[in-house]
Order: C-alpha cells, then sequence, then structure tokens
C-alpha cells in the first residue's frame, strides 16, 4: 500500500544508493545486439519505424539539416524506450521525471540558440518580428517571440513529464483500490487495467513522436532558414 500517491515516482530506493535511475541506460546493453544478430522481425520492424522517421524529418530540416535526421531518430528511440521501459512492472519510470526531460530537451535548445545567435544574429533578430506587422506593434512582438521561444525546452519537458505521469497515477489508484474492492469487481477493474496498458502503450509512441518532431521543427528554424 502506497503511503503517498507520488511514491510510485520517488526516484529513491534507499537513503544511500538509488537504483532506479540504470532502467534508463539498460537500452544501451541490448542495442549493440542487433549488429551481430541475424535480422528478426523486430529488427525489421525498427528499421522500417527509422526510415518513415528519417524521411520525415529530412523533410522537415530542409536541404541544410539532412544529417540532422540521424540524431532526432536516436532521440525517438531513446525516449520510446524509456516510456515502454515505464509500462513494466517494478521499472522505474524515467520519463515521467522533469530531471530526465528537461536534460533531453534545454541542452538541444540552448545548443540551437547560440549556433544561430553567434553565426547568424541579424537572421535571428529578424526572426522575432514576424513578416508584415505593424510598426507600433513591433516591441510587444518582439517581447511576445522571445519569451515564446524561451519557455520551448520547458514545454517540451513538461508535455513528456505530464502525459507519462497522468497514465501512470491512474494505474497505480486502480492497482491500490484491488486490496478493497469486493471480488466481483477485481475482473472489471482488471479488464479495465489491461485497457490502460495499451492506451499507455500508445502514449509512449506519441510522445516520443511528439518529442522529437517539436525537436525538428525548432531546428529547422536555424537549419533550414540559413542554408
Amino acid at each position: 500500500m502506497m503511503t503517498n500517491l507520488f511514491s510510485a515516482f520517488d526516484p529513491a530506493t534507499s537513503t544511500n544508493l538509488s537504483l532506479n535511475w540504470l532502467s534508463t541506460f539498460i537500452g544501451f546493453l541490448l542495442i549493440p545486439t542487433t549488429y551481430w544478430m541475424i535480422p528478426s522481425r523486430y529488427n525489421s520492424l525498427f528499421k522500417t519505424i527509422h526510415l518513415k522517421l528519417h524521411l520525415e524529418f529530412k523533410t522537415l530540416l530542409g536541404p541544410g539539416g539532412t544529417g540532422f535526421s540521424i540524431m532526432f531518430i536516436s532521440l525517438f528511440t531513446f525516449i520510446l524506450f524509456n516510456n515502454i521501459m515505464g509500462l513494466l512492472p517494478y521499472v522505474f519510470t524515467s520519463s515521467s521525471h522533469l530531471t530526465y526531460t528537461i536534460t533531453l530537451a534545454l541542452p538541444m535548445w540552448l545548443s540551437i540558440m547560440i549556433f544561430g545567435w553567434v553565426n547568424h544574429t541579424q537572421h535571428m533578430l529578424a526572426h522575432l518580428i514576424p513578416e508584415g506587422s505593424p510598426a507600433i506593434l513591433m516591441p510587444f512582438m518582439a517581447c511576445i517571440e522571445t519569451i515564446s521561444n524561451i519557455i520551448r525546452p520547458g514545454a517540451l519537458a513538461v508535455r513528456l513529464t505530464a502525459n507519462m505521469i497522468a497514465g501512470h497515477l491512474l494505474m497505480s489508484l486502480l492497482g491500490d483500490s484491488i486490496l478493497n474492492t469486493p471480488n466481483y469487481m477485481i475482473p472489471l477493474i482488471m479488464i479495465f487495467q489491461l485497457v490502460l496498458v495499451l492506451f499507455e502503450t500508445a502514449v509512449s509512441f506519441i510522445q516520443a513522436y511528439v518529442f522529437s518532431v517539436l525537436s525538428t521543427l525548432y531546428t529547422s528554424e536555424v537549419a533550414y532558414e540559413f542554408t
């Protein structure tokens, strides 16, 4: 029985050593095997997904940012793996913590901004004011664009964290309620839990895709515009 509703997301297993974050890096141990094992349906499926993503990211990035697609495909795979791992029993959901999501979003956004402002300062300043804006509104438009640009990494991080927490909280509540539920209600709760697991699996794919696509769009504003 949980003492606190959010204790399911507590990253510390003890006061001395926390091993929960190791689940984030299990994928690095499994990936090398795909280079020497006989190709399977699993490998074929991921190669097909990666090819589709490469074609889409290449279109979004334009001719100047084609090489970035490999980085965003890797980002998609890494987030997806950790989202799926969180659905397994007794496995820590690292993608439900801002520590994980902001670490992915902030360095990427900072590198894009530093590259743009250092190498193309004039274009970045011009990008703050949308084309056709009235002269009297230009200061306000520049402030709004600056704020919207600054909150991008936070929006990316919070979106992924909130979506992963929401479903897991509902599953935890249902799991706890089984202890005090009449026997005739248990099959219904189990069916609902199974539906939730399938729903959360879809959410895991969608959130990994949304994070990588938005990251691609933010990069395309620099990579495409300045080539």
